[in-house]
């Protein structure tokens, strides 16, 4: 009965133990903590905190006889196990010491089992660490095993050097079975306290939200224009600024695109990839976290880089395929890691976006520019044909009139050849479409009118290029000439609010609706609107069979300030 009740108060001693542990793992001095600790800052840190602890456990303890039952144990063993040999026998000899100034019977056996337990857990570390299951040194259950196997230690030590024996013997029959249930479970809850923050911390960051929407502001539009050295370091620019860490890297599949932070003098844009984290992430499609810790970390370029952990996430292209990866890194000597894995996969899934939509663009725009390519090559040969024709005709009875048509059709190849692919004036278009009109109109004589009704004001406004041209010619190939009378072809301008209108009307009224569109040349002409400015944007037909035909390109209002 004695025993049990010395378990419930050593219990109640530990939950205050455990308070104190649990507030403190809200700190960043608890970060350096969720992880298995290599790095001297580290090791230093891990030193000081499970000494204060171990000093603590004793403190809490429970004064039996000319001794004390604790809960010492806990900040040794777990001082060793996560800051190995060396940091856990000085956290030991730490606690050690001060249960020997103390006094009493056990002081000295105490001392020694305490710097044994530390060993202890520095020795299990070690051993884990070799066989390279870390996951089995960070396990709770884990922790309470060897702290179990620690206490039973340390009673057999108090019986060895403990005097006088019987005495010894009394007491440790009285403390061996609370101190060790006390003890064990309570390193179990300790570490489950590492455990939970650790957990928590690689789930959330209190800025993640306002930093990766800043991060995205900043950088949008820029891989979009291509996934270069250029923009990659415009990037890795903005990236640096926002987080507060060593360095950071972008690489495609074969190099390094930007490096800005610690090590930019020897991590040098436009060098093949020698990493061997960069070439598992990229080949193994994969997130790795060479954290200096758990999976070491040496830079591959210089022996004295300052640069101490990296976490390397792959972007992604099209089906998930890597195309490079962004690389964050952490200094040697930074106590408390910015790094956060999913921060740093966020920020790559925004950046694979913007690749992605980039190169969806320039696709797009590739494959439009081709369209219009084969436009223009079955209209040309069609439209030479009729032209040279009617100019042969036209020679034989006005050699003037055949001189202006040859300048027509100078001007028509002039400009389907030499204009540029993306935009031009309204008056360019214009000019363009009158020189292919001035030809037709001498094909078909009196039968076919012209009437423009374009204000000045809106001859400046720019548009794609090759927009009208192919209206016109469906009006005419496909709507007058079908006509015995008088063919009518009319083209307006007009602006509402911020958006031009043009119209291409024909009086023949001939126009319908087939399944497959309305002919290559007004769905390219379509395409290439709404593409370029949206679905709001493209081509509306109004018709009246027999009567008119009205082809309505809508786009918005630029090159000149809205009236």
């Amino acid at each position: 009965m004695y025993e049990f009740n010395l378990i419930l108060l050593l219990l109640q001693q530990m939950c205050v133990y455990l308070v104190i542990a649990y507030l403190l793992s809200k700190t960043p001095l608890f970060i350096p903590l969720m992880q298995v600790t290599v790095r001297l800052p580290h090791k230093l840190l891990c030193y000081l905190i499970f000494s204060i602890f171990c000093i603590m456990g004793t403190y809490f303890g429970l004064h039996i006889q000319d001794s004390i039952a604790n809960t010492r144990a806990i900040g040794a063993v777990l001082g060793g196990l996560l800051g190995g040999p060396l940091v856990g026998m000085l956290v030991g000899l730490t606690g050690g010491l001060h249960r020997y100034s103390l006094g009493g019977m056990t002081a000295s056996s105490c001392m020694i089992s305490t710097v044994v337990e530390g060993l202890l857990g520095g020795l299990v570390h070690r051993m884990l660490i070799k066989r390279g299951r870390i996951d089995r040194l960070l396990n709770p259950f884990t922790v309470a095993g060897v702290t179990l196997v620690a206490e039973i230690l340390q009673m057999g030590i108090i019986l060895l050097v403990a005097r006088p024996f019987q005495e010894a013997l009394h007491l440790v029959k009285s403390i061996a079975a609370p101190m060790i249930v006390t003890n064990s479970i309570g390193a179990a809850m300790f570490m489950r306290i590492l455990l939970d923050r650790r957990a928590m911390f690689e789930k959330y960051t209190s800025a993640f939200s306002a930093r990766a929407l800043k991060i995205a502001a900043c950088t949008e539009g820029f891989l979009r224009q291509g996934f270069n050295q250029e923009n990659s370091m415009r990037v890795a620019q903005v990236i640096y600024q926002e987080l507060d860490i060593g360095a950071v890297a972008i690489t495609d599949r074969e190099k390094l695109l930007a490096f800005i932070g610690l090590g930019d003098d020897h991590h040098l844009p436009g060098t093949a990839i020698s990493s061997q984290h960069s070439r598992r992430a990229i080949d193994n499609n994969e997130v790795v976290y060479a954290d200096g810790n758990e999976v070491p970390y040496q830079c591959s370029l210089h022996r004295g880089c300052k640069l101490g952990s990296t976490l390397v996430i792959p972007l992604r292209g099209e089906n998930q395929t890597v195309i490079g990866t962004i690389k964050l890194y952490e200094a040697k000597n930074r106590l408390f890691s910015s790094i956060n894995r999913t921060f740093g996969e966020g920020i790559a899934s925004l950046l694979s976006a913007q690749i992605l939509a980039g190169q969806y663009e320039r696709q797009q725009q590739l494959l439009t520019q081709s369209e219009i390519k084969l436009l223009h090559a079955q209209v040309n040969p069609h439209f030479l044909f009729n032209a040279l024709n009617t100019l042969v005709a036209v020679i034989r009875r006005d050699s003037e009139h055949a001189g202006q048509l040859v300048q027509s059709l100078s001007t028509f190849f002039r400009k389907n050849l030499k204009r540029p692919e993306e935009e031009v004036t309204l008056a360019d278009e214009i000019e363009h479409v009158d020189a292919y009109l001035q030809i037709e109109k001498a094909r078909f004589h009196d039968r076919l009118q012209i009437h423009f009704d374009l204000p000045d004001v809106l001859l400046a406004v720019r548009l794609p290029a090759f927009s009208l041209q192919p209206i016109v010619e469906n009006a005419i190939k496909h709507g007058t000439s079908h006509l015995l009378g008088k063919g009518v072809i009319t083209l307006r301008a007009e602006q509402y609010n911020d958006k031009l209108y043009l119209s291409v009307e024909d009086n023949a009224g001939l126009y319908r609706m087939t399944p497959g569109g309305s002919g290559l040349g007004m769905n390219l002409v379509d395409k290439r609107i709404r593409i370029r400015y949206g679905d709001e944007y493209g081509i509306d037909v109004e018709f009246q069979p027999n009567e008119f035909t009205r082809i309505i390109l809508c786009l918005p209002l630029m090159g000149r300030e809205p009236c």
